[in-house]
């Protein structure tokens, strides 16, 4: 079994893959303040109990893939794969690590570890030109190319950020749950909230993913545009530009990195 982590600033997804096939998935908060201790505890909690692992950490995980957006919980998390799963292949993403996929942008360095393995799984699950939406701490669009090439991006505000900043900046405005109004023209406060959250975002995308189609492409409907993040299905309904919602395109990409560098260690 490999186990898939992906920290991102707000939460961390966990997958267990049985080959090619997700089989359980967690969702936890990314506390950079836990150590690797505390990690291990943490995911002896979730995966102890499961049919398919033993009841030891770390039995039945025959690997392990991470990409961390957290310099800190990264350092943590190669900690626990040392302490913990000393005998089990384990592949950090981070610079050196082969992906397959060039990074064409002015500093490759400085692109974020998860927008690359979601390059990686878009390639390889649907080819290129493509644009990957991930709805997460921030809206980030990614452009790979027909050549299968991450060319650069997009990043945006995310959902929940702005609806907090609206309830700490607006006098009269709270924090409200992200939620489908019963109608674009609200009817009470929490209401245009919500819309202006829910429509305003899917303009959002529909307008930014329309201009980066018109540069990836010669024909913008040969670009296949892809929703990922655990936001996502918020924007699914409203949007006239999404083509394929994949909830696992990170953790997908994991597995393909892993698979891609395990048999060089």
């Amino acid at each position: 079994m490999l186990l898939t982590i992906d920290v991102g600033n707000t939460h961390t997804v966990l997958g267990l893959f049985d080959g090619e096939d997700i089989v359980e998935h967690w969702r936890i908060s990314t506390d950079a303040r836990r150590t690797a201790d505390e990690l291990a505890v943490l995911l002896q909690g979730l995966m102890g109990m499961h049919p398919l692992l033993g009841d030891e950490l770390g039995d039945g995980i025959d690997g392990i893939a991470i990409c961390a957006t957290v310099p800190s919980v990264l350092h943590e998390l190669r900690e626990v794969t040392r302490r913990y799963y000393g005998d089990v292949p384990a592949v950090l993403v981070e610079p050196g690590v082969k992906t397959g996929v060039p990074i064409l942008t002015d500093n490759p360095k400085e692109v974020g570890a998860d927008r690359i393995i979601n390059a990686v799984a878009a390639v390889d699950l649907y080819g290129g030109p493509a644009i990957v939406v991930d709805f997460g701490t921030a809206t980030t669009f990614d452009a790979v190319s027909a050549r299968g090439e991450y060319i650069g991006g997009v990043i945006a505000p995310g959902i929940e950020i702005s609806v907090e900043a609206l309830g700490v900046r607006g006098a009269q405005l709270r924090k409200i749950e992200v939620a489908r109004p019963r109608s674009v023209i609200g009817k009470n406060t929490v209401e245009a909230m919500q819309s202006g959250i829910i429509y305003g975002f899917a303009g959002q995308v529909d307008g930014v993913v329309n201009r980066m189609s018109r540069e990836l492409a010669e024909d913008p409907d040969e670009v296949t545009v892809i929703a990922t993040g655990g936001l996502a299905p918020m924007v699914l309904g409203e949007s006239s530009v999404i083509d394929e919602h994949e909830p696992w395109l990170t953790l997908i990409g994991l597995r393909l990195v892993y698979e891609r560098n395990v048999s060089r260690m």
